[in-house]
């Protein structure tokens, strides 16, 4: 396929194993941080095929009173937001609300609703990088210059839609002026759906372009339970047993958790954490997708009872954070301990 040619959908490429590159030395009064990149999207079908007509953001009416609660609760939000959502005057004027209320936002695509749209519609090429790198940095160029029209701000940091890094993903990031990416879920393998493989990347933050000052920042995936110094191994090898991964987490044995209130419980969650403490890991980061705000719009918040328990783990998790000395770093505290961090 020429570089510059729109992708067919017709799989038969290897997926994309990224490799951790050296990783950040923080600086000393930095500490133990955690972060909040929320996915801030739009709102469609999560059980059927994607559309690029899909681009209700409604949800986004509630994200001021969930940024005042986090807020209030010690978090330091950075909402990473796309096409639709830039694209929506009342979402923006909701992010304008959230922004003066000492959140920030950066930047997440979806190329299936983000223009160009030069490609067909199908689940490979759902991944960013996967597509031509032509076509990858036309449309990162158009989302960026979305949000800084928006925000009158150079967006800084950037997350590839369904964590779809790919091969051309950092040099184009480089060249967009970004300084964090958050594209890698750590111990996580979507492979088999053409998507990348993490299974190599752990939680600790790395440069992905040392010399351009680019850090990667994965979501962080901590495995829990007896049988955890087993890790990326065991989990793998119980994969391939008849429901072996379900036995294995509900007897304590070996679970994979991921910081986030989407499907993952709070006692596993908060264990996850303490784990992490104990390890020394320097950031945690934690992750949603905005239109759990509001039922019914993803899989994790489908009515008011689970909307309650969504805002339950945050505020039991966000006392544990406290309670432990975690505070929260938001996009200024991220890039100036970065800065920091390059000069040593």
């Amino acid at each position: 396929m020429a570089d510059d040619a729109p992708p067919s959908g017709d799989s038969g490429q290897r997926c994309y194993r990224p490799v951790a590159g050296r990783p950040i030395a923080w600086p000393d009064d930095f500490g133990t941080r955690f972060t909040l990149f929320v996915d801030t999207e739009e709102e469609f079908d999560w059980a059927a095929p994607l559309r690029a007509d899909a681009r209700s953001t409604s949800a986004m009416a509630a994200l001021p009173d969930g940024q005042r609660r986090l807020r209030d609760a010690g978090a330091s939000p950075v909402y990473l937001i796309d096409h639709p959502v830039v694209s929506d005057e009342r979402a923006v004027a909701a992010l304008g609300q959230a922004v003066s209320d000492g959140a920030s936002v950066g930047t997440q695509l979806h190329p299936w609703v983000n223009p160009p749209l030069d490609e067909v519609v199908c689940p490979e090429n759902s991944f960013p990088g996967n597509l031509p790198r032509a076509l990858e940095a036309a449309k990162l160029d158009t989302l960026t210059r979305a949000i800084e029209r928006a925000f009158g701000e150079q967006p800084m940091i950037y997350r590839a839609g369904r964590y779809g890094i790919g091969p051309n993903t950092a040099t184009l990031l480089v060249e967009a002026g970004y300084r964090i990416d958050s594209s890698m879920r750590s111990r996580y393998d979507y492979s088999a759906q053409t998507g990348p493989d993490f299974r190599a990347i752990g939680n600790d933050g790395f440069w992905l372009d040392e010399e351009a000052q680019l850090a990667e920042l994965p979501l962080t995936t901590v495995f829990t339970g007896a049988a955890r110094r087993g890790g990326e191994a065991l989990y793998r090898a119980i994969g391939r047993l008849p429901r072996g991964r379900g036995i294995f987490a509900r007897t304590g044995l070996l679970a994979r958790v991921a910081l986030t209130p989407e499907d993952m419980p709070l006692a596993d969650a908060m264990e996850a954490v303490r784990i992490s403490l104990g390890e020394g890991v320097p950031i945690l980061n934690f992750s949603f997708h905005s239109p759990s705000l509001v039922p019914g719009h993803t899989p994790y918040v489908r009515d008011a009872g689970e909307l309650r328990d969504f805002w339950h783990w945050w505020d039991e998790m966000l006392g544990l954070l406290a309670r432990s000395g975690v505070r929260a770093a938001g996009q200024t505290e991220l890039i100036a301990a970065l800065d920091s961090a390059g000069v040593q």
